[in-house]
């Protein structure tokens, strides 16, 4: 939810929320509030909220809806700087990865200092399928535990979110171009893309330069971008940490 107006405009209003299939208008509801109620949006009437998902009703009670505004409120709230939790927390606790239980995962890269020294870090939402792969080496295979291995009834179907954060300015443009490169990454582990597989990502920039200010007065940006040319290292890092994120999840 509200990926067009990221994708169309190029600026992301509020937190991103993960959440279940069915918990998505809860996400949306959360947010708005926590959004209009910061300093500064008293005359605010548009919130564009996003909010990513996958189906976790395999290990989950999904059609319970026990998700509510106050478990979202809490979880930004609490946001804090440091290390991410990993595995069976907040929108991964029921989530299913390759046929073992999935989860949140994190990883991130810092490129050379002659690149920029920018870092790149990845948090995914794992509930995918596919034929399982750590480091080239076919661990599904062996284990013969993947889709349609002796026609097994397993679903590959599933969703993988996967955000991605860097300081590095980067226009709309090339953080898209980045976006798409951490599907790159997913491909590594063995995810397939499957037709009922939702997979997204999006990918942000925290540099002070490239924010878009609400009802600015200039006609005209005056940040300085990272070059195309000079996207390959962070294209790297993020195929790179999209991979390892999967695995830590």
């Amino acid at each position: 939810a509200g990926s067009t107006q990221v994708k169309e405009l190029g600026n992301i209003e509020t937190p991103i929320i993960l959440t279940n299939t069915l918990s998505v208008s809860v996400g949306m509801d959360a947010v708005i509030d926590y959004t209009l109620k910061q300093e500064g949006n008293e005359r605010v009437q548009s919130v564009n909220a996003v909010v990513g998902e996958t189906n976790d009703g395999y290990l989950n009670d999904i059609r319970g809806r026990h998700i509510t505004s106050q478990h979202v409120l809490d979880a930004i709230l609490s946001a804090a700087p440091g290390s991410v939790k990993e595995g069976n927390v907040g929108a991964g606790t029921g989530t299913v990865c390759f046929g073992f239980k999935g989860g949140i995962g994190t990883s991130s890269r810092i490129v050379p200092k002659n690149s920029g020294g920018y870092t790149v870090g990845v948090l995914v939402q794992t509930n995918f399928g596919g034929v399982l792969q750590i480091d080239g080496a076919p661990v599904g295979e062996e284990l013969k535990k993947f889709y349609l291995s002796d026609q097994l009834t397993e679903n590959a179907d599933g969703s993988c979110m996967i955000v991605v954060a860097t300081d590095a300015p980067l226009d709309a443009r090339n953080l898209e171009r980045l976006a798409q490169r951490a599907m790159l990454g997913l491909a590594k582990t063995g995810g397939i893309g499957a037709n009922g597989s939702g997979d997204y990502v999006i990918a942000f920039s925290t540099n002070d330069q490239v924010r878009i200010r609400h009802e600015s007065s200039a006609f005209a940006d005056s940040a300085v971008f990272v070059r195309n040319d000079a996207m390959s290292p962070l294209f790297m890092a993020v195929i790179e940490a999209t991979e390892e994120a999967v695995y830590n999840s």
